[in-house]
């Protein structure tokens, strides 16, 4: 689909039409992905420049490139394990030479178009990894929400690096409570929840409900400083402590913030560890980015389909520029792009604003932002994860059947016992389980009631479908063989476009062998279109005749059923 036109005629989708969507949207994107670059990088070992540049290219350059109008990029905690221990073995500046390899792997992956596999990833696989990480988010902002730092900003996986997991954190944070921090959370949460519901809020409504939320943070965290010291909200003097407000780095000049930027060194490129580093970089970031575009294309109001192999043109080109400048690798990012959507953004122009603020933050307004609560980010987070995974969703899938219910609800917990990644391949497996299932039961309907035609005949017909695979060998088989002697059998092949040729050798060797014991097979059906080696098959069907009966009991074949 072309993304630059509208779905319907009563919406526009070009830019300018869009600004007071795209503008709010694009602040509150800002204002979630700031802490997430940063933690991130901190918990990867790299500088924390390294994860504001990697969100600057996701937002100035990825987003423009990018066929999707809603998906946001940026650094993801999908590549923290890889990225982390790839800088601990190889040091930073030869693991930027990996990132830039990994974005030409994934160049190249785009011009092969193997975005085409985003194309086959079941919708209720979907659903299960979008309630997932929204269970995640609320899980993982709890100990956020009551001022318990150990974990960073961004972490979804289960088993963390402080020693605890999701589920073992929260009575340990609810231990450590920062009175401040729990009143901070909790006033994001009543703003966010009575912004939109609340009638006499409608006037102010031009801002949006997280921006109101950080500033009134802001405003609440010098409140009690001024009044109710036990309250104030302080960052300790060394990150490692867990800092309980944003902690962006300050730099007086641009030449300052030049000469704080790292660059690859190119001279490790026969090293052959920075190849394999790369290639597993390219294959999980483009695994994890065709995931978040096939989930945001599902929220998308609009119904838009991204075009997933130009996506991962995007993401190359973003990787070789993040790489080229000291930035860690990036991917399409599944909860700043769920935070877009939530927040109204109509197209690419919200992720663009978001890179844009980022750049405006570092240089300019730095010492604002370390004012920021991450208390009050984490009460954005919740609500965002909240809506992720009401349990009218869970109510809905369940009423459409276990096949549909149980890959679902397997991706759901994979992503929240394991990692995002896991989650999504175990449920896929299920997923493709539940297929070849249905698949390998339903290749063909036989009608059940037999009717007796005027020579006293049981008379069958077996309706096949479009499209008989190798898989369906051993069910043919059986079924055909299942019907009783001097019957009639008739083979509707009207609606079939494809045979797989083993399954047409079946179908010959059934008419053949049939005509032993009494049973006459008819064809229904141009099979016209039919392969080559299946016409010829399903010749040798229509050409057998079934023998005497004499000739079947002289054989002693009269009772054999096959």
């Amino acid at each position: 689909m072309d993304d630059t036109k509208p779905t319907t005629g009563a919406v526009s989708l070009r830019v300018l039409d869009n600004l007071r969507f795209d503008l709010p949207a694009g602040l509150v994107v800002f204002l979630i992905a700031l802490p997430l670059c940063l933690g991130i990088a901190h918990a990867s070992h790299a500088p924390l420049l390294a994860g504001l540049i990697a969100g600057i290219v996701g937002g100035l350059l990825i987003a423009p490139l990018s066929g999707s109008a809603l998906s946001v990029s940026g650094p993801a905690a999908g590549l923290l394990v890889v990225v982390m221990a790839s800088i601990d073995d190889l040091g930073f500046a030869t693991f930027l030479v990996a990132v830039v390899l990994s974005g030409l792997f994934q160049l190249l992956l785009g011009l092969m178009r193997a975005g085409v596999i985003a194309y086959y990833l079941p919708h209720t696989v979907i659903k299960g990894m979008l309630a997932g990480i929204g269970a995640v988010l609320v899980l993982k902002q709890l100990p956020h929400a009551v001022g318990f730092e150990a974990d960073f900003e961004g972490d979804l996986s289960f088993f963390q690096s402080d020693g605890h997991n999701t589920l073992t954190e929260i009575p340990y944070a609810l231990g450590h409570i920062h009175l401040g921090a729990m009143v901070t959370a909790a006033f994001g949460l009543t703003v966010l929840i009575l912004w939109t519901r609340v009638d006499a809020l409608k006037k102010l409504r031009f801002l949006p409900g997280p921006l109101v939320v950080v500033g009134g943070s802001i405003a609440l965290n010098a409140i009690f400083i001024a009044f109710v010291p036990s309250l104030a909200i302080f960052n300790p003097a060394n990150i490692e402590d867990g800092a309980m407000l944003v902690t962006i780095p300050s730099f007086s000049s641009g030449a300052e913030l030049l000469a704080a930027l790292q660059t690859p060194d190119f001279t490790q490129l026969s090293n052959p560890a920075v190849w394999r580093i790369a290639g597993v970089l390219a294959a999980i970031g483009s695994v994890e980015t065709l995931l978040c575009l096939e989930a945001v294309d599902k929220l998308d109001p609009l119904k838009r389909t991204s075009p997933a192999s130009r996506e991962l043109l995007a993401q190359g080109c973003g990787n070789v520029v993040s790489g080229l400048l000291g930035g860690l690798p990036v991917t399409s990012v599944i909860v700043r792009s769920s935070a877009n959507v939530q927040s109204g953004g109509r197209t690419w122009f919200s992720a663009f604003v978001h890179g844009i603020l980022i750049v405006v933050a570092v240089l300019f307004i730095s010492s604002v932002l370390n004012l920021v609560p991450l208390a009050a980010l984490a009460a954005i987070l919740l609500h965002v994860g909240y809506r992720l995974a009401p349990l009218s969703l869970f109510r809905k899938v369940w009423s459409e059947g276990l096949d549909q219910f149980l890959p679902f609800i397997v991706t759901f917990t994979g992503i929240l016992f394991v990692d995002l990644l896991s989650g999504v391949l175990i449920g896929l497996f299920v997923g493709v389980v539940f297929v070849l299932r249905v698949h390998l039961q339903h290749p063909f309907w036989v009608d059940q009631t037999s009717t007796v035609d005027g020579d006293g005949q049981d008379r069958f017909l077996v309706k096949f479908g479009d499209n008989i695979s190798f898989l369906n060998k051993a069910n043919v088989n059986k079924k055909l063989h299942e019907f009783p002697n001097g019957s009639i059998v008739e083979l509707d092949l009207r609606e079939t476009k494809h045979v797989d040729h083993d399954v047409a050798e079946i179908l010959g060797d059934f008419a053949e062998s049939a005509a032993y014991r009494g049973v006459r097979v008819e064809i229904l059906g141009d099979y016209a279109n039919l392969q080559g080696p299946v016409r010829t098959a399903v010749d040798r069907a229509k050409k057998a005749k079934p023998r005497a009966k004499e000739i079947a009991k002289a054989e002693g074949l009269a009772s054999v059923t096959r």
